[in-house]
């Protein structure tokens, strides 16, 4: 999902930023004990085939290099969004609605996420997985062939639908098809698949949205995760099908699956409302909050919203990281097109060094020796996220240099791997192995609609102030709408310290 958006995101949105690396947390009460014995398939026995072997042995070299390449593919694509979306806003007309272009994403990946926990739960991960890759790929060619900003925010949609579906089925791959000694090994390259991409992915796409224009960002992608596919599915059919445990399947979760199509469509109407700025539009807005407030209840874990200890307020963290990240991430590209008159290339470029910083922060984190700091690491990591957040704006300011956005989404993006890999380490810890793909599904959902939503405030913010309305600095005398960008970023940076807050309350015990 990337998260540049999972996070499979825009992760965007598959990320490593989605998927963490660590030891087991010590002093975490929880349902997953450690010495209990096996009780499904996603808690494979440490006497597994290749025991003694890395995640490259013969055992897993194939399902290894499978879903490895497909992350890294995915990474490609989301980090080339980014670059390429403010061209295509502009020449399919479509400014103002530049938000819907990644909030459309993260709205569908709601209900793919928890259909793909249901389905994961019950059949396994290859069909979500499957699924999601298929419709992934055909979201990127409906984006890429648009010629109208709302087909193109559709393409978004149908792709979003199919991050959802893959980036939870992956998290169930990793549970069942590895032995909990080999699980860091596998996130950590998922985790360095992400740094490659970033470097070279906003030059690639900068140079191809320049030369042979922004569709090709779009449309090139599909044809090229077919050969990973090969690789993987196989193996996940093998290692990773049926239901959990190998149990009878049982029938999907209709009350969920309600519950997740009311928090799709309300978080969809919400943004709409948001972002239309009329009294009319009030309607769809209470309309929206109305779907939104019972799906929301019903699908993340009781206590979420009020920051309850243990695994609740790990739900709420990552959706507020994540959520005030994305929302902010999002308008880096356009404001130093439009504010600063930087290329596509070089806008893209701003934020390449924030891939092999967020893999540094996962690295940093899963270290054993900093285990008893854990905490505080997470704090350090909201920090970081919320300083950097509030410095970006500052090249609004014609005197000051234009690296500075690198140079904070650099620090930005290390507190991200800090804290983003933490949330999930701690979700699987405090997780019963048979509520794997359900939890997993809680961590998106928050992940997800944090995006949707905050993108929304984000939004109505920018347009209020003018935003729709900014143009190509070079060509845009009256220097754009920096109050817009303010707008936007200053806020975001507020609720990242709330996240700081929230690092308090993830221990179940009291102390």
């Amino acid at each position: 999902m990337s998260v540049v958006p999972l996070t499979l995101t825009g992760m965007t949105t598959l990320e490593p930023r989605d998927i963490g690396v660590a030891e087991t947390p010590a002093g975490l009460a929880g349902p997953a004990d450690p010495a209990a014995p096996a009780t499904s398939a996603a808690q494979i026995p440490a006497t597994d085939a290749g025991a003694g072997e890395g995640v490259l042995g013969r055992a897993h070299r194939a399902l290894s290099i499978g879903i490895v390449s497909v992350v890294l593919l995915i990474a490609f694509e989301a980090t080339a969004v980014g670059t390429a979306m403010p061209v295509a806003a502009r020449e399919l007309g479509g400014v103002s609605l530049y938000a819907f272009a990644f909030s459309g994403y993260f709205t569908t990946s709601l209900f793919g996420m928890v259909l793909a926990g249901q389905w994961s739960d019950r059949a396994g991960p290859l069909g979500s997985l499957t699924a999601g890759i298929g419709a992934f790929a055909a979201g990127l060619l409906l984006s890429g062939t648009a010629g109208v900003m709302w087909l193109f925010i559709l393409g978004r949609a149908v792709q979003g639908l199919g991050g959802g579906l893959v980036i939870v089925a992956l998290y169930v791959v990793v549970g069942r098809a590895y032995p909990e000694r080999l699980r860091p090994s596998i996130m950590a390259a998922f985790a360095a698949s992400w740094v490659i991409p970033s470097v070279v992915g906003p030059l690639a796409s900068g140079a191809v949205t320049e030369h042979l224009g922004w569709r090709w960002v779009f449309v090139g992608i599909p044809v090229l995760v077919l050969l990973p596919l090969a690789f993987a599915l196989p193996q996940i059919r093998r290692r990773a099908s049926g239901p959990a445990g190998g149990a009878v399947a049982s029938p999907f979760d209709r009350r969920r699956i309600r519950l997740a199509l009311g928090i799709s469509l309300g978080a969809g109407l919400l943004q709409y409302g948001a972002q239309d700025l009329r009294w009319l539009s009030v309607v769809p807005a209470v309309a929206g909050v109305a779907l939104l407030i019972p799906a929301v209840l019903g699908l993340l874990p009781r206590g979420t919203y009020l920051a309850a200890r243990g695994l609740p307020s790990v739900v709420l963290l990552r959706g507020i990281a994540a959520g005030s990240f994305i929302a902010a991430e999002s308008f880096v590209p356009l404001m130093l097109v439009t504010e600063r008159g930087l290329s596509p290339t070089l806008a893209g470029f701003s934020l390449a060094a924030g891939g092999g910083t967020w893999a540094l922060g996962s690295f940093v984190q899963s270290r054993a020796r900093v285990e008893p700091y854990r905490d505080r690491l997470m704090m350090l990591g909201m920090v970081l996220t919320a300083a950097a957040i509030a410095a970006a704006p500052s090249v609004l300011i014609d005197g000051v240099p234009v690296w500075t956005v690198a140079v904070a989404w650099a620090f930005g993006c290390f507190g991200m791997g800090l804290v983003i890999s933490s949330t999930s380490v701690l979700l699987l810890h405090l997780s019963a192995p048979e509520e794997a793909g359900t939890n997993s599904a809680a961590l998106q959902i928050s992940d997800g609609l944090s995006n949707v939503l905050l993108l929304a405030a984000g939004g109505a913010a920018f347009a209020a102030l003018g935003g729709g309305t900014v143009t190509h600095a070079a060509t845009n005398a009256s220097g754009g709408h920096p109050a817009a960008f303010a707008a936007v970023f200053l806020p975001m940076a507020g609720v990242a310290l709330v996240g700081a807050w929230v690092t308090t309350r993830l221990r179940a015990d009291s102390c």
